[in-house]
């Protein structure tokens, strides 16, 4: 097929940045308008700097006609506006929403029927408390201005992978590469029910170019394979070589010592409490691979991401994890 148009809403952080590769790499005329403050857009783009909250943040861009926008904001006002100013230029809209969305997190393997948050009322999200009614709001504005088959409602597990700067799929495998524990000890939640489920950003930015190019349209659980937590924990050690002590320690003697859920400071990544979150990375993918989403092996992400954050700095502020001396002082404990 011929060159098509994105505008790619953003495009200068890690995400945006991916799909906007993905887009050049087939061939395709992208655009990227951002602040421009998370970096900058790769090389082949056409960059226009607007702040989303500006009144004529999308002026340039409603003048033009678009084969394809692609929007991955938290915000709702961001979408409101934007789906306003781009439904009459834009043939369709693909919105990476969340799984977050999901009213209830119980369930494994449900798929996209499954009830949603009752959608945010404000313009604003304040803070990620309300992270998932937000996404339900953006992805309501985008089903009234777009719906019918021109959009494509993309809800993203876990993205992994290179340039994963929260820190939550490169922990383990820099961890195992890097014990914090003399005798090379890891330690780890003994928590074998529990599912981990990654998507690599690269596969997620290529799968919304190539719906775009299909026209694909609908709601997709947009989220890699399910895989338990034991044996994501074992691809991430072979991925660094790690040979010491493994070392896994009950979830309740974790909580008791203060250890944090899933991500932030003194946290261990991937971890979550059972059974209020049994479904939440295992939803139903099986809509987003039919629809063409090709998934790498996870052991390949796993190896990449390390490959990253020893090449970006393993010292450098984490979002989430244990500190060295966090982790040796629980060690110590047992």
């Amino acid at each position: 097929m011929g060159a098509m148009k994105f505008l790619v809403l953003g495009g200068t952080a890690w995400l945006g940045g991916e799909i906007t590769t993905a887009a050049l790499r087939r061939g395709h005329d992208v655009t990227a308008l951002a602040r421009g403050e998370s970096g900058t857009v790769p090389d082949g783009a056409a960059f226009l700097r607007a702040d989303r909250d500006s009144p004529g943040a999308y002026d340039a861009v409603a003048r033009q006609s678009w084969d394809a926008v692609v929007d991955v904001s938290r915000q709702p006002g961001h979408v409101r506006r934007a789906v306003t100013a781009l439904s009459g230029c834009a043939d369709r809209y693909i919105f990476v929403s969340s799984c977050s969305v999901y009213a209830d997190h119980h369930v494994p393997g449900a798929d996209e029927s499954a009830p949603l948050l009752p959608a945010l009322e404000a313009d604003v999200m304040e803070s990620m408390e309300t992270y998932g009614e937000a996404k339900a709001a953006c992805e309501q504005h985008v089903l009234d201005a777009f719906g019918h088959g021109r959009e494509l409602i993309a809800r993203s597990g876990l993205i992994g992978g290179p340039g994963d700067v929260s820190d939550r799929t490169g922990y383990w495998p820099l961890r195992f590469a890097r014990p914090a524990a003399g005798d090379g000890s890891v330690l780890v939640p003994d928590a074998p029910e529990l599912a981990t489920q990654v998507i690599d950003v690269r596969d997620l930015a290529a799968w919304l170019v190539r719906a775009a190019e299909r026209k694909v349209s609908g709601k997709f659980n947009a989220a890699g394979e399910s895989i338990m937590l034991p044996a994501h924990l074992e691809l991430a050690r072979e991925a660094a070589g790690h040979t010491g002590p493994v070392v896994p320690v009950a979830p309740q003697w974790l909580a008791d010592a203060g250890v944090n859920y899933w991500s932030g400071e003194h946290s261990l990544p991937l971890w979550l409490p059972l059974p209020e979150y049994a479904g939440f990375a295992s939803r139903d993918n099986r809509a987003a691979v039919a629809a063409g989403l090709e998934l790498r092996p996870l052991s390949e992400t796993l190896a990449d991401v390390l490959a990253w954050e020893q090449a970006a700095g393993p010292d450098r502020p984490r979002k989430a994890g244990l500190t060295v001396l966090e982790e040796r002082e629980l060690l110590a404990t047992i």
